[in-house]
């Protein structure tokens, strides 16, 4: 393990937390489904270009099925928060899909076999529960219901996305990254289309679709290389830190108002990212 395995973990979760960040937003001011339709394509044109960029070689079926298969994770994931976070209590939704898409990779990284240093095990422990604290909302959400079934599906699917994508391996540079966008591509659309009927609101969404797209992709890409260089629970928890990202940039942009919880979190964030980050580079 490496201090690359460190930064390209973080940017993961720097890009998956401003892309929630511009996903929210405009779920917000234009149509969840809007957002879905505007941000999948120009996902898949990121990648594609990240394809084109890698000087693919041949790839191995294995990895291009492990990619596909990512893309079952990311595409139902992916609709499950955006619809969850604009419907149900962001806090529920929010802290399960986290703490899960933490959780499901580090559990399957260890059960193969991850050879964690004490400092690295002491800074994924106690980034679960900053995660979950950083993802508590301080507004108040009379009205809406909890959002349990859309938190535990984005959860399983980012975690199982994450897990895929590891096993994909890096061995056939992007590869795997193209055939799971197709995957999502083709799962998203349609839910995006079903979830925007009616709306009249899909151009409005588009720059903030385009947005989310792009961090996104970017995100995946940190992550899938992330995972090149060294453990998967390690890189997993990283990544799974980007709810603090998007409360840093609500707290930037709109003036939000951070409760004592995710302060704390913030704090946990931090310290979990240092011990994580000094156990990565003894090992």
């Amino acid at each position: 393990m490496n201090a690359t395995l460190v930064v390209l973990g973080l940017l993961a979760a720097l890009g998956y937390g401003s892309s929630d960040y511009a996903a929210g937003i405009g779920g917000r001011r234009t149509s969840v489904g809007g957002v879905v339709l505007a941000q999948q394509p120009v996902a898949a044109l990121s990648i594609l270009v990240v394809w084109t960029l890698s000087r693919p070689s041949s790839p191995a079926t294995a990895a291009l099925v492990w990619g596909a298969m990512s893309g079952l994770g990311n595409g139902f994931g992916t609709v499950a928060l955006y619809r969850g976070l604009a419907v149900a209590r962001m806090s529920v939704v929010a802290a399960l899909s986290a703490v899960l898409s933490a959780v499901i990779p580090a559990a399957v990284g260890i059960a193969l076999g991850d050879q964690l240093s004490a400092p690295a095990v002491t800074g994924m422990v106690l980034a679960i529960p900053a995660i979950a604290l950083v993802s508590l909302s301080a507004g108040p959400e009379e009205g809406r219901r909890a959002g349990i079934r859309e938190g535990l599906i984005a959860g399983v699917g980012f975690g199982f996305f994450f897990v895929a994508l590891d096993r994909a391996g890096t061995g056939s540079g992007a590869w795997p990254l193209l055939s799971g966008e197709a995957v999502t591509l083709a799962i998203a659309v349609p839910l995006g289309l079903w979830m925007s009927r009616g709306t009249g609101s899909r151009r409005a969404a588009i720059p903030y679709g385009a947005a989310a797209g792009v961090l996104g992709a970017l995100a995946t890409v940190a992550f899938f290389f992330a995972t090149g260089k060294g453990d998967l629970s390690l890189v997993a928890v990283l990544t799974s830190l980007y709810p603090a990202v998007t409360i840093v940039l609500a707290r930037l942009f709109l003036a939000e108002h951070w409760s004592r919880s995710q302060g704390l979190g913030l704090l946990a964030t931090a310290a979990s990212v240092i011990l994580i980050s000094v156990g990565s580079s003894g090992a």
